[in-house]
């Protein structure tokens, strides 16, 4: 048993338990023999069997028991990948390299995804596996992000400008091969001469075809050997090197009068060409696959004008802008980086992050995304975030992320692939042989050929028939050539590229190509209220004051003084009520909290900080204000504390029916109001749930907000009331998402709050509103990154729309090779025609992909049917 040892940052470590704990979950790992791990220096290491347990199952297992390990990922591009195996290929040899957790390589992208542990490997161990696998990485200096950026499109323009010089020295020539064509089939050998210079007119094809043979074939040549001899696996190289050398070399043997026949030196030029041609098209799309986030990028400011404190301004580098610098901005000027306005007042072009053409008011307080657009005032920022934590910097990262996790679709497609070009070869040597073996039994098919004439045994008969041996080398190098994996490893990251990069562009984030698959399959969006479908702005709107016989009352009586207590007064106020309510509710962040003590403060009441306070989640607040015990909340929370919340009933019930949410308030364990806090229901909202019941999606709505309140809400969204679940606790919300799931549906949860995190994680597709918080953000697999309740119907659009687009691709790759690879293996295909087919199978795949960009997920539906 060959084993390895890995060593280990480990983090959340709080004692000795912790590492014991750690070191117990290890060892009980099949291929684990050995386990440590030190309180002391947060370090461990495993010494384990990589054959029956990788690495990636022990961060896992770590992960499970509560823990962390340390890991980097880096992005490696690739150049010289021609198919999806290569892609396998690289991804193999990455994944044996020891330190590496995961790795996804990416045809598409030419780029590599790797997860690895920094303490056993670095990068140069990921270039050096690369090389190893006989593959060329783009080396970069892992320190200067910009520098590896720029590396990587030098790399790709290298690519492009490779492809386009090999195409033109071999287009030109393969030339005079057209010209011998129609001067062969459509003029009758009038102006091609028998022989050239006293040699046979066939050396002059051979000095034509030589050289493209060597030097356009050379990479397919050098790419073939290993494939073949240092990774065990064949490829698309090694089918366009069987097809092309075929042809040559048999031409060659026919020039030596090795055997009889026809010489096929212009097939074996055009195969490269065309196949070269293939490739130039191909870098070229792939490139412009990218352009969109690489647009996106050029949109950041490349200097900032710096505030100094004593006034004075200096314009410097953005990377030289560090967290807490002011900024000036002005009229026309890009916001620098990611910021809070300190003042000024101005509107903002936000369309570039969150896709909405209509500029944003923003004044001091508020807070301002880096490269979006400053329209008119001044404004002075102060920088929050800068460098890679900029939400631009963010987006392009989270889209590369997406488009290295690839849908599960793309699993056919590789499963398909790792057989494929074994399959051909056998399929172009089973029909090769049998043209050659049972010629006079399968001559039925050939005798109305227009090119190859009759079959017959023995030397070419006259009448330019040709000889058994030379069709059956032409149907070999038909069948292999025609059939190639290049298109198929396209079809899926090509479309997947270019919706994740366009779900950028309008304000989507997919968090991975899988996602973007899974969205398409939701049959039920479950919205939480308040800031998602409501603006999550709560403010003070009723204050109703319960008499000392559970009557209510209206505003009579006079303010208690400053400290005084309420349990004297004659006659309770309103005043009296929200004062003690907002000293109760000072110590919570709630919004229905804050909206309370703001009411008071415009009010002129003086709201001092409770004695002590405790949060009871999802039913309010218990504090102590003026040395007695305040309770806000729910009419649960009161009657645990045994309090009847029946004198307020009625006054309630009229208040939530009007969608409002309203509150007890109980003094010394007596009822003494209700407070009341409405939020406003999203322009937006009923527009979202209107287009998501026309796509047959069932909308519900969950909140911890109390029944009647919800379904007012509800109501005026259109969501119908049977599908509300109301009064949810924090803690419940994933368990409802889970019952629901367990309906048999594949629910989306969209959400905005961290008590929304653990729902969005149970989800099928969890979606987080921008505009919350950061750990809401984190759980889910979608954020949109504005707060617009239709994002969700486009996000559900553009993966409905990618899906599509990715079906067709696989239909055009499939399609031909279900069409093409019959009539090769039957020898109706000329071995030129079939390479020219296979190159445009893979260019066609990505012109697909590439118009996929004018897709617009604002407009109806319905439209979609044009990319179908």
């Amino acid at each position: 048993m060959a084993t390895r040892t890995t060593h280990l940052d480990i983090t959340g470590m709080s004692c000795a338990n912790c590492s014991a704990t750690i070191q117990d979950t290890l060892e009980s790992l099949d291929g684990v023999s050995e386990a440590n791990a030190n309180y002391a220096t947060d370090e461990g290491s495993v010494t384990y069997d990589p054959d029956e347990v990788s690495l990636v199952a022990l961060y896992d297992a770590i992960d499970d028991a509560g823990y962390g390990a340390v890991s980097e990922t880096a992005t490696i591009a690739i150049a010289d990948m021609s198919c999806a195996n290569c892609a396998e290929t690289n991804e193999a040899a990455l994944e044996s390299t020891p330190g590496v957790v995961d790795a996804e390589v990416n045809y598409a992208t030419d780029e590599a995804q790797v997860t690895y542990n920094p303490a056993d490997a670095s990068l140069a161990d990921l270039y050096d596996a690369i090389e190893d696998a006989g593959y060329s990485p783009v080396r970069e200096d892992d320190s200067d992000e910009e520098s590896g950026r720029d590396a990587r499109d030098a790399a790709r323009q290298d690519e492009i400008r490779k492809q386009l010089r090999l195409t033109l020295f071999g287009a030109v020539l393969s030339a005079p091969f057209l010209f011998f064509l129609a001067d062969r089939f459509l003029l009758a050998g009038s102006y091609v001469p028998g022989q050239v210079f006293g040699l046979e007119f066939g050396w002059l094809e051979f000095a034509l075809a030589a050289p493209v043979q060597a030097v356009l074939g050379w990479q397919f040549y050098r790419n073939s050997y290993k494939a073949l001899v240092k990774n065990k696996r064949a490829n698309m190289d090694v089918l366009i090197a069987l097809g092309s050398s075929t042809a040559f070399v048999y031409s060659v043997a026919v020039l030596l009068d090795l055997i009889a026949g026809d010489v096929y030196f212009d097939t074996a030029a055009f195969i490269l060409v065309f196949i070269t041609l293939g490739n130039y098209l191909e870098a070229r799309s792939k490139g412009r696959a990218g352009e969109a986030l690489r647009k996106l990028l050029e949109m950041e400011a490349e200097t900032a004008t710096i505030v100094r404190e004593d006034g004075s301004e200096e314009e410097v580098p953005l990377e030289d802008v560090e967290v807490g610098d002011r900024m000036k901005v002005r009229p026309g000027e890009k916001i620098p980086t990611d910021g809070v306005v300190v003042d000024g007042q101005s509107a903002v072009d936000e369309s570039m992050v969150t896709g909405e053409s209509v500029p944003v008011e923003k004044e001091e307080g508020d807070e301002v995304v880096g490269s979006t657009i400053n329209e008119n005032g001044v404004l002075v920022v102060e920088a929050t975030k800068v460098g890679s934590d900029t939400a631009l910097q963010q987006i392009v990262q989270t889209v590369k992320d997406a488009q290295s996790r690839q849908p599960e679709i793309q699993n056919l497609a590789d499963r398909i692939s790792a057989y494929f070009v074994p399959a051909v070869i056998a399929n172009a040597l089973f029909w090769g042989t049998v043209w050659f073996l049972f010629p006079e039994a399968l001559a039925g098919f050939v005798d109305w050929l227009p090119v190859w004439g009759q079959v017959a045994g023995g030397p070419a008969p006259a009448g330019g028939g040709v000889s058994v041996f030379e069709f059956a080398v032409v149907v070999f190098a038909s069948a292999v050539l025609i059939a190639c994996p290049c298109a198929l490893g396209l079809a899926t990251p090509a479309a997947t590229m270019v919706g994740t990069t366009l779900g950028a562009q309008n304000g989507v984030l997919f968090k991975g190509g899988d996602v973007l698959e899974r969205a398409k399959d939701v049959d039920t969006v479950v919205f939480d209220k308040t800031g998602t479908l409501t603006e999550g702005e709560m403010e003070l709107t009723d204050v109703v004051v319960i008499g000392e016989d559970g009557t209510p009352l209206s505003d009579g009586g006079e303010a208690a003084p400053d400290g005084g207590q309420l349990a004297a007064q004659p006659q309770r106020s309103e005043d009296d009520v929200l004062r003690l309510a907002a000293s109760a509710e000072s110590g919570s962040e709630h919004p229905l909290a804050r909206a309370i003590v703001e009411g008071a403060e415009e009010r002129g009441l003086d709201v001092s900080d409770p004695d002590a306070f405790e949060n009871v989640p999802g039913h309010g607040v218990r504090a102590t204000v003026d040395g007695g015990e305040v309770l806000v909340g729910n009419r649960k929370l009161l009657r645990d504390e045994g309090i009847d919340p029946e004198p307020a009933a009625e006054t309630m019930e009229r208040l939530e029916k009007e969608g409002k949410t309203a509150m007890l308030v109980a003094y010394e364990g007596e009822l003494v109001g209700v407070v009341a806090d409405a939020d406003t229901v999203k322009e937006t909202a009923d527009d979202a749930v209107a287009a998501l019941r026309e796509r047959g999606v069932d909308v519900m709505m969950i909140t911890g907000d109390n029944e009647r309140t919800a379904r007012a809400v509800a109501e005026r969204v259109g969501i119908d009331p049977e599908n509300v679940r109301a009064e949810v606790l924090p803690e419940d919300k994933s368990d409802a998402v889970d019952r629901i799931q367990d309906e048999g549906r594949q629910a989306m949860m969209v959400g905005d709050g961290v008590n929304d995190a653990p729902a969005l994680a149970v989800a099928h597709v969890g979606t987080a509103i921008g505009s919350g918080t950061d750990v809401a953000i984190e759980a889910a697999d979608v954020t949109l990154m504005r707060d617009d309740p239709l994002d969700v119907v486009k996000a559900i659009r553009i993966s409905d729309a990618t899906l599509q687009k990715i079906k067709q691709n696989l239909v055009w790759a499939l399609g031909y090779n279900t069409a093409m690879i019959p009539l090769a293996s039957l020898g109706l295909l000329q071995p030129v025609l079939a390479a020219a087919a296979m190159a445009f199978s893979s260019v066609s795949v990505l012109t697909n992909s590439m118009l996929f960009r004018r897709y617009d997920p604002d407009r109806d539906y319905e439209l979609l049917g044009r990319f179908r």
